[in-house]
């Protein structure tokens, strides 16, 4: 079971994005992420009139590593760390912090 899901609530706890709040989005790779509203970049897009996209400057989400996140935990507004509990032979995830389960 993975400590983080997509839809969950995380803040960046380093990186020129510090201390900013997003959900995650999806996954790349094992250790690369996509959080919305976090590393927005500026791509220069050249336009294709087959596909039916404009050119110019856009702004997307860039992937961000995986260790530089952490769940965010409303009650503390801090970020947490994330322990999986058995209960009721299920894994449930759990707030290393105050025991709470992740919704």
């Amino acid at each position: 079971m993975k400590k983080l899901k997509t839809g969950d609530e995380v803040i960046v706890i380093s990186g020129k994005d510090k201390g900013k709040i997003g959900t995650l989005s999806n996954f790349l790779s094992e250790n690369k992420c996509v959080v919305s509203g976090v590393k927005i970049v500026k791509k220069h897009q050249k336009p294709n009139p087959q596909l039916n996209i404009q050119g110019g400057i856009i702004e997307k989400e860039s992937p961000i590593e995986l260790s530089n996140v952490a769940i965010y935990n409303k009650k503390t507004k801090k970020g947490d760390k994330v322990r999986i509990e058995i209960k009721n032979d299920k894994k449930i995830r759990v707030f290393k912090s105050d025991g709470k389960e992740i919704k």
